[in-house]
Protein backbone atom coordinates (compact mmCIF):
# COMPACT_ATOMS: atom_id res chain seq x y z
CA UNK A 1 0.00 0.00 0.00
CA UNK A 2 1.42 3.40 -0.97
CA UNK A 3 1.75 6.26 1.49
CA UNK A 4 -1.36 8.08 0.26
CA UNK A 5 -3.38 4.88 0.33
CA UNK A 6 -2.25 4.25 3.91
CA UNK A 7 -3.29 7.77 4.88
CA UNK A 8 -6.63 7.36 3.12
CA UNK A 9 -7.19 4.05 4.91
CA UNK A 10 -6.57 5.62 8.32
CA UNK A 11 -8.93 8.48 7.54
CA UNK A 12 -11.58 6.02 6.38
CA UNK A 13 -11.29 4.12 9.65
CA UNK A 14 -11.30 7.37 11.61
CA UNK A 15 -14.61 8.35 10.00
CA UNK A 16 -16.02 4.85 10.50
CA UNK A 17 -15.06 4.89 14.17
CA UNK A 18 -16.64 8.28 14.71
CA UNK A 19 -19.85 7.19 12.98
CA UNK A 20 -20.04 3.93 14.94
CA UNK A 21 -19.27 5.75 18.19
CA UNK A 22 -21.98 8.36 17.64
CA UNK A 23 -24.54 5.77 16.60
CA UNK A 24 -23.72 3.74 19.72
CA UNK A 25 -24.05 6.85 21.90
CA UNK A 26 -27.42 7.75 20.44
CA UNK A 27 -28.82 4.24 20.74
CA UNK A 28 -27.66 3.83 24.34
CA UNK A 29 -29.02 7.22 25.34
CA UNK A 30 -32.37 6.45 23.71
CA UNK A 31 -32.61 3.16 25.60
CA UNK A 32 -32.29 5.16 28.84
CA UNK A 33 -34.20 8.35 28.08
CA UNK A 34 -37.20 6.49 26.63
CA UNK A 35 -37.92 4.96 30.05
CA UNK A 36 -39.54 6.80 32.97
CA UNK A 37 -37.60 6.82 36.23
CA UNK A 38 -39.61 4.03 37.81
CA UNK A 39 -38.80 1.67 34.92
CA UNK A 40 -35.06 2.19 35.28
CA UNK A 41 -35.31 0.06 38.43
CA UNK A 42 -35.93 -3.17 36.56
CA UNK A 43 -36.92 -6.23 38.60
CA UNK A 44 -34.01 -8.48 39.45
CA UNK A 45 -33.27 -11.19 36.90
CA UNK A 46 -30.00 -13.13 36.55
CA UNK A 47 -29.86 -12.51 32.80
CA UNK A 48 -30.10 -8.70 32.85
CA UNK A 49 -28.55 -5.63 34.41
CA UNK A 50 -30.14 -2.34 35.44
CA UNK A 51 -30.06 -0.02 32.38
CA UNK A 52 -28.18 2.77 34.20
CA UNK A 53 -25.47 0.34 35.28
CA UNK A 54 -25.12 -0.88 31.67
CA UNK A 55 -24.64 2.71 30.53
CA UNK A 56 -22.05 3.55 33.18
CA UNK A 57 -20.18 0.28 32.67
CA UNK A 58 -19.94 0.85 28.91
CA UNK A 59 -18.49 4.34 29.41
CA UNK A 60 -16.05 3.00 32.00
CA UNK A 61 -14.78 0.46 29.46
CA UNK A 62 -13.67 3.34 27.23
CA UNK A 63 -11.85 4.88 30.17
CA UNK A 64 -9.90 1.66 30.77
CA UNK A 65 -9.11 0.65 27.18
CA UNK A 66 -8.66 4.06 25.57
CA UNK A 67 -7.53 6.57 28.17
CA UNK A 68 -5.89 4.36 30.81
CA UNK A 69 -4.25 1.97 28.36
CA UNK A 70 -3.32 4.30 25.51
CA UNK A 71 -2.64 7.54 27.37
CA UNK A 72 -2.03 6.52 30.97
CA UNK A 73 -4.61 9.08 32.13
CA UNK A 74 -6.73 8.31 35.21
CA UNK A 75 -10.49 7.86 35.22
CA UNK A 76 -12.79 10.87 35.46
CA UNK A 77 -13.85 9.72 38.93
CA UNK A 78 -11.61 6.90 40.23
CA UNK A 79 -13.89 6.47 43.25
CA UNK A 80 -16.57 5.09 40.90
CA UNK A 81 -14.35 2.64 39.04
CA UNK A 82 -15.15 -0.41 41.15
CA UNK A 83 -18.88 0.21 40.79
CA UNK A 84 -18.76 0.23 36.98
CA UNK A 85 -16.31 -2.68 36.79
CA UNK A 86 -18.26 -5.93 36.38
CA UNK A 87 -15.54 -7.84 38.21
CA UNK A 88 -15.65 -5.66 41.32
CA UNK A 89 -19.40 -5.34 41.86
CA UNK A 90 -21.64 -8.32 42.61
CA UNK A 91 -24.49 -8.80 40.16
CA UNK A 92 -27.22 -8.24 42.75
CA UNK A 93 -25.45 -5.15 44.08
CA UNK A 94 -25.97 -3.43 40.72
CA UNK A 95 -29.61 -2.94 41.78
CA UNK A 96 -28.65 -0.97 44.89
CA UNK A 97 -29.42 2.66 44.08
CA UNK A 98 -27.49 3.79 47.17
CA UNK A 99 -24.25 2.88 45.40
CA UNK A 100 -24.82 4.58 42.05
CA UNK A 101 -25.62 8.03 40.68
CA UNK A 102 -29.07 8.65 39.24
CA UNK A 103 -30.17 9.17 35.66
CA UNK A 104 -28.88 12.72 35.13
CA UNK A 105 -25.47 12.10 36.71
CA UNK A 106 -25.02 8.86 34.77
CA UNK A 107 -26.01 10.52 31.50
CA UNK A 108 -23.55 13.34 32.21
CA UNK A 109 -20.74 10.85 32.94
CA UNK A 110 -21.62 8.87 29.81
CA UNK A 111 -21.60 11.96 27.58
CA UNK A 112 -18.36 13.25 29.11
CA UNK A 113 -16.57 10.02 28.23
CA UNK A 114 -18.04 9.80 24.74
CA UNK A 115 -17.12 13.38 23.85
CA UNK A 116 -13.57 12.78 25.11
CA UNK A 117 -13.29 9.61 23.02
CA UNK A 118 -14.65 11.34 19.92
CA UNK A 119 -12.24 14.25 20.35
CA UNK A 120 -9.34 11.86 20.79
CA UNK A 121 -10.26 10.01 17.58
CA UNK A 122 -10.52 13.31 15.67
CA UNK A 123 -7.36 14.93 16.95
CA UNK A 124 -4.87 12.17 17.80
CA UNK A 125 -2.78 10.19 15.31
CA UNK A 126 -4.39 6.78 14.92
CA UNK A 127 -1.89 3.99 14.79
CA UNK A 128 -3.10 0.42 14.52
CA UNK A 129 -3.17 -0.10 18.27
CA UNK A 130 -5.34 2.97 18.80
CA UNK A 131 -7.65 1.92 15.99
CA UNK A 132 -7.91 -1.55 17.47
CA UNK A 133 -8.60 -0.45 21.05
CA UNK A 134 -11.15 2.14 20.01
CA UNK A 135 -12.96 -0.35 17.84
CA UNK A 136 -12.79 -2.96 20.59
CA UNK A 137 -14.46 -0.51 22.95
CA UNK A 138 -17.17 0.41 20.45
CA UNK A 139 -17.94 -3.28 19.92
CA UNK A 140 -18.13 -3.82 23.67
CA UNK A 141 -20.62 -0.94 23.81
CA UNK A 142 -22.77 -2.66 21.22
CA UNK A 143 -22.78 -5.91 23.16
CA UNK A 144 -24.43 -3.96 25.96
CA UNK A 145 -26.92 -2.39 23.55
CA UNK A 146 -28.00 -5.94 22.73
CA UNK A 147 -28.29 -6.88 26.40
CA UNK A 148 -30.28 -3.69 27.12
CA UNK A 149 -32.63 -4.78 24.32
CA UNK A 150 -33.24 -8.28 25.67
CA UNK A 151 -33.67 -6.74 29.14
CA UNK A 152 -36.80 -4.96 27.85
CA UNK A 153 -38.14 -8.22 26.48
CA UNK A 154 -37.33 -10.06 29.72
CA UNK A 155 -39.18 -7.65 32.00
CA UNK A 156 -42.01 -6.85 29.57
CA UNK A 157 -41.19 -3.21 28.81
CA UNK A 158 -42.23 -1.36 25.63
CA UNK A 159 -40.27 -2.01 22.45
CA UNK A 160 -36.90 -0.35 21.99
CA UNK A 161 -36.84 3.06 20.27
CA UNK A 162 -35.20 1.56 17.17
CA UNK A 163 -37.88 -1.08 16.56
CA UNK A 164 -39.88 -0.50 13.37
CA UNK A 165 -41.18 -4.07 12.78
CA UNK A 166 -40.91 -3.42 9.05
CA UNK A 167 -40.46 -6.11 6.41
CA UNK A 168 -37.72 -4.59 4.23
CA UNK A 169 -36.67 -7.68 2.23
CA UNK A 170 -39.50 -10.15 1.50
CA UNK A 171 -38.58 -13.53 0.12
CA UNK A 172 -40.09 -16.87 -0.85
CA UNK A 173 -39.58 -20.13 1.08
CA UNK A 174 -36.40 -22.09 0.43
CA UNK A 175 -37.24 -25.44 2.02
CA UNK A 176 -34.98 -28.44 2.29
CA UNK A 177 -31.28 -28.81 2.80
CA UNK A 178 -28.18 -27.34 1.22
CA UNK A 179 -25.70 -30.08 0.31
CA UNK A 180 -22.19 -29.15 1.44
CA UNK A 181 -19.44 -31.16 -0.23
CA UNK A 182 -16.53 -32.73 1.55
CA UNK A 183 -13.34 -30.74 1.36
CA UNK A 184 -10.84 -28.49 3.04
CA UNK A 185 -12.18 -25.28 4.53
CA UNK A 186 -10.90 -22.15 6.26
CA UNK A 187 -12.21 -21.39 9.75
CA UNK A 188 -11.75 -18.28 11.88
CA UNK A 189 -9.77 -15.07 11.59
CA UNK A 190 -6.03 -14.37 11.39
CA UNK A 191 -3.87 -14.79 14.46
CA UNK A 192 -2.23 -11.42 14.77
CA UNK A 193 -1.57 -8.57 17.14
CA UNK A 194 -3.43 -5.25 16.92
CA UNK A 195 -1.21 -4.49 13.92
CA UNK A 196 -3.32 -6.43 11.42
CA UNK A 197 -5.66 -4.60 9.02
CA UNK A 198 -8.79 -3.27 10.67
CA UNK A 199 -11.16 -5.10 8.35
CA UNK A 200 -9.79 -8.29 9.90
CA UNK A 201 -10.66 -7.27 13.46
CA UNK A 202 -11.54 -10.30 15.58
CA UNK A 203 -11.87 -11.21 19.21
CA UNK A 204 -9.44 -13.72 20.67
CA UNK A 205 -11.85 -16.66 20.50
CA UNK A 206 -12.10 -16.33 16.69
CA UNK A 207 -8.35 -16.81 16.28
CA UNK A 208 -6.08 -18.20 14.99
CA UNK A 209 -7.42 -18.98 11.54
CA UNK A 210 -6.88 -22.59 10.49
CA UNK A 211 -7.87 -25.14 7.87
CA UNK A 212 -9.95 -28.25 8.46
CA UNK A 213 -10.93 -31.30 6.42
CA UNK A 214 -14.65 -32.02 6.66
CA UNK A 215 -16.99 -34.70 5.40
CA UNK A 216 -20.01 -33.82 3.29
CA UNK A 217 -23.14 -32.82 5.19
CA UNK A 218 -26.62 -31.38 4.60
CA UNK A 219 -27.93 -28.35 6.49
CA UNK A 220 -31.31 -26.62 6.43
CA UNK A 221 -31.51 -23.61 4.18
CA UNK A 222 -33.71 -21.79 6.71
CA UNK A 223 -33.78 -21.51 10.49
CA UNK A 224 -36.50 -23.47 12.29
CA UNK A 225 -39.68 -21.40 12.26
CA UNK A 226 -42.17 -20.94 15.07
CA UNK A 227 -44.67 -22.95 13.05
CA UNK A 228 -42.26 -25.86 12.78
CA UNK A 229 -41.46 -25.68 16.47
CA UNK A 230 -45.18 -25.51 17.29
CA UNK A 231 -45.61 -28.96 15.74
CA UNK A 232 -43.12 -30.28 18.31
CA UNK A 233 -45.00 -28.52 21.13
CA UNK A 234 -48.40 -29.80 20.03
CA UNK A 235 -47.04 -33.32 19.71
CA UNK A 236 -46.22 -33.20 23.41
CA UNK A 237 -42.50 -32.82 22.92
CA UNK A 238 -42.01 -31.35 26.39
CA UNK A 239 -43.72 -34.40 27.93
CA UNK A 240 -41.56 -37.04 26.21
CA UNK A 241 -38.44 -37.64 28.31
CA UNK A 242 -36.94 -39.86 25.62
CA UNK A 243 -36.42 -36.81 23.41
CA UNK A 244 -34.37 -35.01 26.03
CA UNK A 245 -30.73 -35.53 27.00
CA UNK A 246 -29.69 -35.76 30.64
CA UNK A 247 -28.99 -32.03 30.69
CA UNK A 248 -32.31 -31.32 29.02
CA UNK A 249 -34.25 -33.43 31.50
CA UNK A 250 -32.47 -31.68 34.35
CA UNK A 251 -33.49 -28.33 32.89
CA UNK A 252 -37.10 -29.52 32.56
CA UNK A 253 -37.12 -30.53 36.22
CA UNK A 254 -35.73 -27.26 37.53
CA UNK A 255 -37.18 -24.70 35.11
CA UNK A 256 -38.98 -21.87 36.86
CA UNK A 257 -40.68 -18.66 35.93
CA UNK A 258 -39.69 -15.62 37.93
CA UNK A 259 -42.68 -13.55 38.96
CA UNK A 260 -42.19 -9.97 37.89
CA UNK A 261 -45.53 -8.72 39.18
CA UNK A 262 -45.28 -5.96 41.77
CA UNK A 263 -41.52 -6.35 41.87
CA UNK A 264 -41.67 -9.89 43.31
CA UNK A 265 -38.59 -12.05 42.80
CA UNK A 266 -40.01 -15.25 44.31
CA UNK A 267 -39.66 -18.18 41.90
CA UNK A 268 -42.90 -19.76 40.77
CA UNK A 269 -42.34 -23.40 39.68
CA UNK A 270 -43.97 -24.63 36.53
CA UNK A 271 -43.58 -27.54 34.15
CA UNK A 272 -42.47 -25.93 30.88
CA UNK A 273 -44.70 -27.12 28.04
CA UNK A 274 -43.79 -24.50 25.47
CA UNK A 275 -41.15 -21.84 24.82
CA UNK A 276 -40.68 -18.85 27.05
CA UNK A 277 -42.97 -15.96 26.01
CA UNK A 278 -45.55 -18.29 24.42
CA UNK A 279 -49.00 -18.91 25.84
CA UNK A 280 -52.28 -20.61 24.90
CA UNK A 281 -54.94 -17.94 25.26
CA UNK A 282 -58.48 -17.62 23.92
CA UNK A 283 -58.04 -20.87 21.98
CA UNK A 284 -54.97 -19.63 20.12
CA UNK A 285 -51.22 -19.54 20.53
CA UNK A 286 -49.76 -16.14 21.34
CA UNK A 287 -46.27 -14.78 21.91
CA UNK A 288 -45.18 -11.82 23.96
CA UNK A 289 -43.12 -9.26 22.04
CA UNK A 290 -41.87 -6.75 24.60
CA UNK A 291 -45.02 -5.56 26.44
CA UNK A 292 -47.72 -6.85 24.11
CA UNK A 293 -49.21 -10.24 23.34
CA UNK A 294 -49.82 -11.03 19.68
CA UNK A 295 -50.80 -14.08 17.62
CA UNK A 296 -47.88 -16.47 17.26
CA UNK A 297 -46.01 -15.52 14.09
CA UNK A 298 -45.70 -18.96 12.49
CA UNK A 299 -43.29 -17.96 9.71
CA UNK A 300 -40.89 -16.08 11.99
CA UNK A 301 -37.89 -17.89 13.47
CA UNK A 302 -38.48 -19.80 16.70
CA UNK A 303 -36.62 -17.85 19.37
CA UNK A 304 -35.89 -17.55 23.07
CA UNK A 305 -35.07 -21.26 23.07
CA UNK A 306 -32.54 -23.03 25.26
CA UNK A 307 -29.95 -25.34 23.81
CA UNK A 308 -31.87 -28.18 25.45
CA UNK A 309 -35.06 -27.28 23.56
CA UNK A 310 -33.21 -27.10 20.26
CA UNK A 311 -31.59 -30.47 20.97
CA UNK A 312 -34.93 -32.12 21.88
CA UNK A 313 -36.59 -30.75 18.75
CA UNK A 314 -33.83 -32.25 16.63
CA UNK A 315 -34.30 -35.63 18.31
CA UNK A 316 -38.05 -35.42 17.64
CA UNK A 317 -37.50 -34.40 14.00
CA UNK A 318 -34.84 -37.02 13.30
CA UNK A 319 -32.27 -34.28 12.74
CA UNK A 320 -29.28 -32.87 14.61
CA UNK A 321 -27.69 -29.52 15.39
CA UNK A 322 -24.76 -28.47 13.21
CA UNK A 323 -21.27 -28.30 14.62
CA UNK A 324 -19.90 -24.78 14.69
CA UNK A 325 -17.46 -25.62 11.88
CA UNK A 326 -20.30 -26.95 9.74
CA UNK A 327 -22.23 -23.78 10.47
CA UNK A 328 -19.31 -21.55 9.43
CA UNK A 329 -18.65 -23.52 6.26
CA UNK A 330 -22.32 -23.38 5.27
CA UNK A 331 -22.39 -19.64 5.97
CA UNK A 332 -19.09 -18.50 4.46
CA UNK A 333 -17.74 -21.31 2.24
CA UNK A 334 -14.18 -20.10 2.71
CA UNK A 335 -11.65 -22.30 0.95
CA UNK A 336 -7.84 -22.09 1.08
CA UNK A 337 -6.41 -19.75 -1.51
CA UNK A 338 -9.71 -18.03 -2.31
CA UNK A 339 -10.97 -14.56 -1.39
CA UNK A 340 -12.04 -14.64 2.23
CA UNK A 341 -15.71 -13.89 2.97
CA UNK A 342 -16.71 -12.24 6.23
CA UNK A 343 -20.44 -12.55 5.49
CA UNK A 344 -22.50 -15.12 3.59
CA UNK A 345 -23.00 -12.66 0.70
CA UNK A 346 -19.37 -11.50 0.54
CA UNK A 347 -17.62 -8.57 2.24
CA UNK A 348 -20.27 -5.87 2.06
CA UNK A 349 -21.34 -4.83 5.55
CA UNK A 350 -24.94 -5.72 6.38
CA UNK A 351 -27.84 -3.32 6.03
CA UNK A 352 -31.56 -3.74 6.68
CA UNK A 353 -32.04 -5.45 3.29
CA UNK A 354 -29.47 -8.12 4.07
CA UNK A 355 -30.20 -9.05 7.67
CA UNK A 356 -32.51 -8.52 10.63
CA UNK A 357 -30.13 -6.61 12.93
CA UNK A 358 -29.95 -3.40 14.97
CA UNK A 359 -33.20 -4.07 16.90
CA UNK A 360 -35.30 -2.98 13.92
CA UNK A 361 -37.51 -5.96 13.07
CA UNK A 362 -37.01 -8.00 16.26
CA UNK A 363 -37.19 -11.45 14.68
CA UNK A 364 -40.73 -10.96 13.37
CA UNK A 365 -40.04 -11.46 9.66
CA UNK A 366 -40.36 -14.88 7.97
CA UNK A 367 -37.39 -17.24 7.97
CA UNK A 368 -37.38 -17.03 4.17
CA UNK A 369 -36.98 -13.23 3.98
CA UNK A 370 -33.70 -11.48 3.10
CA UNK A 371 -33.03 -13.46 -0.11
CA UNK A 372 -29.93 -11.37 -0.86
CA UNK A 373 -28.38 -12.78 2.32
CA UNK A 374 -28.00 -16.28 0.90
CA UNK A 375 -24.66 -17.99 1.39
CA UNK A 376 -22.85 -19.55 -1.59
CA UNK A 377 -24.69 -22.79 -0.74
CA UNK A 378 -28.10 -21.11 -0.55
CA UNK A 379 -28.47 -20.91 3.24
CA UNK A 380 -30.59 -17.93 4.28
CA UNK A 381 -30.51 -15.64 7.34
CA UNK A 382 -27.21 -16.96 8.69
CA UNK A 383 -26.55 -13.42 9.87
CA UNK A 384 -29.15 -11.76 12.09
CA UNK A 385 -32.64 -12.85 13.16
CA UNK A 386 -31.58 -15.36 15.87
CA UNK A 387 -28.33 -16.63 17.36
CA UNK A 388 -28.15 -20.22 16.15
CA UNK A 389 -27.18 -22.93 18.59
CA UNK A 390 -24.49 -25.36 17.51
CA UNK A 391 -23.54 -28.65 19.15
CA UNK A 392 -20.13 -27.44 20.33
CA UNK A 393 -18.90 -26.49 23.75
CA UNK A 394 -17.26 -23.06 23.73
CA UNK A 395 -13.56 -23.88 23.73
CA UNK A 396 -10.44 -22.08 22.44
CA UNK A 397 -9.01 -22.84 19.03
CA UNK A 398 -5.55 -24.43 18.97
CA UNK A 399 -3.00 -21.65 19.40
CA UNK A 400 -5.40 -19.40 21.30
CA UNK A 401 -3.87 -16.28 22.86
CA UNK A 402 -5.66 -14.14 25.42
CA UNK A 403 -6.56 -10.69 24.13
CA UNK A 404 -5.97 -7.42 26.01
CA UNK A 405 -9.32 -7.93 27.76
CA UNK A 406 -8.57 -11.27 29.45
CA UNK A 407 -12.18 -12.01 30.36
CA UNK A 408 -13.62 -11.67 26.86
CA UNK A 409 -13.61 -15.45 26.39
CA UNK A 410 -11.77 -17.28 29.14
CA UNK A 411 -14.57 -17.24 31.73
CA UNK A 412 -16.93 -18.94 29.27
CA UNK A 413 -14.66 -21.74 28.10
CA UNK A 414 -15.92 -25.22 28.97
CA UNK A 415 -19.48 -24.82 30.27
CA UNK A 416 -21.03 -22.62 27.57
CA UNK A 417 -22.32 -23.61 24.14
CA UNK A 418 -21.41 -21.88 20.90
CA UNK A 419 -24.06 -19.96 19.01
CA UNK A 420 -23.43 -18.25 15.70
CA UNK A 421 -24.65 -15.55 13.36
CA UNK A 422 -26.00 -12.76 15.56
CA UNK A 423 -29.62 -11.93 16.28
CA UNK A 424 -32.22 -9.28 15.56
CA UNK A 425 -30.86 -7.41 18.60
CA UNK A 426 -27.21 -7.57 17.49
CA UNK A 427 -25.59 -4.44 16.04
CA UNK A 428 -24.62 -4.60 12.38
CA UNK A 429 -21.24 -3.03 13.10
CA UNK A 430 -20.38 -5.92 15.43
CA UNK A 431 -21.33 -9.15 13.68
CA UNK A 432 -19.47 -11.28 11.09
CA UNK A 433 -19.56 -14.93 10.07
CA UNK A 434 -16.64 -15.96 12.26
CA UNK A 435 -18.08 -14.41 15.43
CA UNK A 436 -18.56 -16.96 18.23
CA UNK A 437 -21.09 -16.22 20.95
CA UNK A 438 -21.02 -18.20 24.20
CA UNK A 439 -24.23 -18.86 26.10
CA UNK A 440 -25.03 -21.27 28.89
CA UNK A 441 -27.30 -23.98 27.46
CA UNK A 442 -30.18 -22.96 29.75
CA UNK A 443 -30.32 -19.38 28.40
CA UNK A 444 -33.62 -18.52 26.75
CA UNK A 445 -33.95 -14.85 27.62
CA UNK A 446 -31.64 -13.98 24.72
CA UNK A 447 -32.63 -14.17 21.05
CA UNK A 448 -31.54 -17.76 20.41
CA UNK A 449 -32.90 -20.15 17.79
CA UNK A 450 -31.39 -22.80 15.53
CA UNK A 451 -31.30 -24.61 12.22
CA UNK A 452 -30.87 -28.34 11.74
CA UNK A 453 -28.69 -30.82 9.87
CA UNK A 454 -29.53 -34.20 8.36
CA UNK A 455 -28.22 -37.11 10.39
Amino acid sequence: MGEMNAIDAVETWRNTLLADLERSRQRTRALITSLPDEKLDVPYHPGVNPPLWEMGHSAFFYEVFVFNLLDGTPSVDPSMDDLWDSFHIEHRDRWNREFFPGREQTLAYFDTIYYRVAERIRSTPLDNQALYLNRYSVFHQNMHIESMTWCRQTVGYPATPDATFERPAPGAPVPGDAEIPAGRWVIGMPDASPRYPMEDFAFDNEKPRFEVEMDAFAIARQPVSSGEYLAFVEDGGYRKPGLWSFGGRKWLETEVDVALVHGSTEPMPRAPLHPLYWRWHDNAWQERVFDRWQPLNLDAPAKHLTYWEAEAYCQWAGRRLPTEFEWEVAALANRPGETFRRFPWGNEYPDKHLADLDALCMGQNPVFDYPESDSPFGCRQMIGSVWEWTSNQFLPYDGFKVDMYPFMSTLQFGDHKVSRGGSCATSSCLIRGTYRQAYLPLRNDVYTGFRTCAR
